[in-house]
């Protein structure tokens, strides 16, 4: 029985021409005199975003707590989604090395309610309470099931934050998701923020890596917290070489993963309206409803591992499931039809 993984896209293996350009890449000493392969890719990344600069870190948390510190001058409180994955799946990372605190503000599919972020920006220190130093958005937003922040509200945003002098931080684990799922170049959604960290490592394929891209002075400041917390790389180049296949080679076929997901929607919808709708997947990730089965998530999960499908529970009755290259539409009807019959064994 082959096993259908859905609980990532990080899943994801690396492609042979990654391998290859793990044993051909040109190498240095990053902390030194830079990478150059490393160097490659972070140029790259600058370009493809329409930013000055780029950095290479090895994971998605580092890259979003090293961009948030290099925003920011002093302590102060970061406003970001209810559900964004800085806040709730981060172990605290900017509080425990940042000294920073957040605030979280409400909103529908994964976008913070403009009227509640005006409300909960604080311009200075006042009354006990430390000034907003940084917006965070999250583009495409994983709890909220893949939704791909739209281009106005961005604009929004980044009107009220400049109305402030706010500085702010993409998210962009998945930005070329929402790229493909807005119909949109990367840059043009990069454009409405200061900064936007995103991963290699998922429907991108790479083995390894995250890169932060911004302003150059912003840059240089991400450059120093990265030494400051132990991420200066040596011989990057062999986990950097497939970061640059990974942009040249896997952007233009993301949307193949977001047609999987759509059709993957479809079917459960057909075993079950409550399931999930086919209309709300914009990108790679399905929010499965189970709570009319009454049971939690975290069963059904188990249950569906020893039939050869791999999901991933949150805490309550909602399961997620995430497309990748190694998800073809076959596997989606499949899994589609050993999830029916086991739904249909509870009813």
């Amino acid at each position: 029985m082959s096993l259908i993984d859905l609980r990532s896209d990080t899943v994801t293996l690396p492609t042979d021409a990654m391998r290859q350009a793990i044993l051909d890449a040109e190498l240095g000493d990053d902390g030194r005199e830079r990478d150059p392969t490393a160097r490659r890719l972070e140029q790259l990344s600058a370009k493809m975003l329409g930013k000055d600069e780029g950095l290479f870190v090895v994971s998605g948390t580092v890259s979003n707590t090293v961009a948030v510190m290099a925003n920011v001058r002093e302590q102060g409180t970061v406003l970001a989604h209810e559900k964004a994955h800085l806040l709730v799946a981060e172990m605290g990372a900017i509080s425990t090395v940042g000294s920073l605190f957040y605030k979280p503000v409400p909103g529908a599919n994964g976008a913070m309610d403009l009227g509640a972020l005006r409300a909960a920006i604080q311009p200075k220190l006042k009354d006990g309470q430390l000034p907003t130093v940084l917006i965070e958005v999250e583009s495409t937003h994983n709890y909220a099931g893949g939704r791909a922040l739209a281009l106005d509200h961005l604009a929004a945003v980044r009107e009220l934050a400049d109305e402030f002098g706010i500085p702010v931080h993409m998210d962009g684990a998945r930005i070329f998701n929402a790229a493909a799922a807005l119909g949109v170049a990367a840059r043009e959604i990069a454009q409405y923020v200061d900064t936007v960290s995103f991963c290699l490592s998922k429907g991108l394929s790479a083995p390894i890596g995250s890169v932060i891209v911004g302003p150059a002075e912003t840059m240089a400041r991400a450059h120093a917290i990265r030494k400051m917390i132990g991420g200066t790389l040596r011989q990057a180049g062999v986990i950097a070489a497939p970061g640059i296949v990974a942009l040249e080679e896997m952007v233009d076929r993301l949307g193949e993963d977001h047609a999987v997901a759509k059709r993957l929607a479809e079917k459960l919808q057909a075993i079950d309206p409550a399931l999930a709708n086919p209309d709300d997947i914009e990108s790679n990730i399905i929010m499965v409803d189970l709570s009319k089965s009454g049971r939690d998530a975290a069963w059904f999960s188990e249950a569906l591992k020893p039939r050869g499908v791999w999901t991933l529970p949150n805490p309550t009755s909602t399961m997620r499931l995430v497309t990748h290259r190694h998800i073809s539409q076959d596997d989606a009807d499949q899994a589609a039809q050993i999830f029916g019959t086991l739904w249909n064994e509870q009813g």
